[in-house]
């Protein structure tokens, strides 16, 4: 850019050439010149406390001041809305623990040590700290992961209790039936000699429903000399039942098939003198007396005696 001067003073005219590093140039200077105005006002104001200065100053503390208090009140109550929420949450899982302790079979230990001893006095309020409502605040998360923890326990042990009820032969296999021979020693039927009976006799009419008294397998499902018509189902970790001298077999070797399922009907095949069910439990191949299991479900005291 080229600036042209014209005076009478002068025999000619000037022309002035100003190049890009000249404006650069010159706003430099000008705000050196308003930095250094500002910062000799500034110190000039501190040493001679002029009141205006000093007020501005006393002001801007006090604004900053008053957005302070206001961040540190806002996030005492949202600490304290937590720990609200932290107690009532621990109190719900406490409860819900003892609930669920209660069905699983658990005997569960009070945190609380027993009954607290009396106590009492005047209500004198003494708010937290932000260290103690933190301090507070950790403590909580600490107890509620605790009952977190002990409902994933409670949990596994209540499937496992509900797995393994599912899996004990423990209901009738024939319903409205009387109870002949029980599980031991007596008189065989046929020889009349003294030998070992490792089952339960349900007395019933020929055709009478049989159903499995537990989850599992069909191991078998076929005709024996001795049985009759015979099934056999595993019930898992070496425990199964046998249901012996069957009219009908409703099911074959392999099956899954759920407790309470109808397997075949009440016969006289086999060995046999009459209508009944011969009804077996083993583990490992050792026969158990059925009626330790049979007397957890709710349907063994219900069992008519011959």
């Amino acid at each position: 850019m080229q600036i042209i001067l014209v005076s009478r003073h002068l025999k000619a005219a000037r022309t002035i050439t100003i190049m890009p590093r000249h404006l650069v140039i010159s706003l430099l200077v000008f705000f050196a010149l308003v930095f250094s105005t500002s910062a000799l006002f500034s110190w000039l104001s501190v040493q001679f406390r002029l009141p205006l200065v000093e007020d501005l100053l006393v002001s801007l503390h006090l604004q900053e001041a008053r957005k302070a208090k206001d961040y540190l009140d806002n996030n005492l109550q949202l600490m304290a809305t937590r720990l609200g929420e932290l107690q009532g949450r621990v109190l719900q899982l406490d409860a819900l623990s003892d609930r669920v302790s209660g069905l699983a079979g658990v005997k569960r230990e009070s945190a609380s040590g027993g009954a607290k001893p009396g106590q009492g006095g005047p209500y004198v309020p003494a708010p937290m700290s932000t260290k103690e409502l933190q301090a507070e605040i950790d403590r909580l998360s600490g107890d509620v992961d605790r009952h977190s923890d002990d409902l994933a326990y409670l949990e596994f042990k209540l499937l496992e209790k509900r797995v393994k009820d599912r899996l004990l032969p423990t209901i009738l296999p024939v319903k409205d039936a009387a109870l002949g021979s029980v599980f031991g020693h007596r008189a065989d039927p046929i020889a009349g000699l003294r030998a070992m009976h490792e089952g339960l006799d349900f007395s019933a009419e020929i055709g009478t429903p049989v159903v499995v008294a537990a989850d599992g397998v069909v191991l078998s499902a076929s005709y024996h000399p001795e049985y009759g018509n015979l099934i056999d189902v595993d019930h898992g970790d070496g425990l199964t039942s046998r249901y012996a001298h069957l009219s009908r077999i409703d099911v074959k070797a392999g099956a899954l098939i759920k407790r309470g399922e109808q397997i075949g009907a009440v016969g006289n095949t086999g060995r046999s003198t009459g209508a009944h069910l011969h009804f077996e439990v083993r583990m490992l191949g050792v026969a158990q007396n059925p009626a330790h299991f049979l007397k957890k479900g709710d349907e063994f005291a219900l069992l008519k005696r011959r």
